[in-house]
């Protein structure tokens, strides 16, 4: 479990499902991911966050707000989908419930997994990846540090062809130099 001052981040529970799919069949949530998603839909998601949690350690963790216990969305790596500009590389990801935007709890989260990230794993850089309107993860990205790779841009292969989500632009963020000492 990673926490911060206003945030937790966990592994997922199945109670989790009903409330996250409340968080994934909201359109705006899912503007630039897709369809909104089904209850079942959202159960699958949910084991599949668990078995990666059991078999790598890691996953996009479920975000839980401290003071009330609400479910607000997830947050965290995964290993890069294949056939995509980041497979082979780590993802970082996120989505969270609208009544949680503008609050900076997106970039606590974010900043927190990285920090866990560099502290866990042998990665050297970490990677992510979104539909090229999203202007509002493109930001958030910004603000991690991260820089964005044009050359790597790409057309998602999850989505069909002609569907305005399939492109997708990419982003990175590369592990800090160690500072020699003094």
């Amino acid at each position: 479990m990673i926490e911060t001052p206003r945030l937790l981040l966990r592994g997922w529970r199945q109670a989790d499902a009903a409330p996250f799919q409340e968080i994934c069949s909201d359109p705006q949530v899912m503007e630039y991911l897709g369809e909104p998603m089904t209850l079942a839909e959202t159960e699958l998601v949910v084991s599949r966050m668990q078995a990666m949690q059991a078999q790598l350690g890691y996953c996009f963790w479920a975000m839980e707000h401290k003071e009330t216990g609400a479910l607000m969305g997830f947050c965290g790596v995964k290993p890069g989908a294949i056939g995509t500009s980041i497979d082979g590389q780590l993802e970082i990801g996120w989505r969270m419930a609208r009544a949680w935007w503008g609050a900076g709890y997106a970039s606590e989260a974010a900043q927190a997994v990285i920090d866990w990230v560099w502290a866990n794993l042998k990665v050297d850089s970490i990677w992510a990846i979104t539909a090229p309107a999203n202007q509002r993860s493109q930001a958030l990205m910004l603000r991690l540090g991260m820089v964005r790779h044009r050359k790597l841009d790409f057309q998602h292969p999850a989505m069909p062809p002609g569907d305005p989500l399939r492109a997708h632009v990419t982003y990175s963020l590369n592990r800090p130099s160690a500072v020699p000492e003094a």
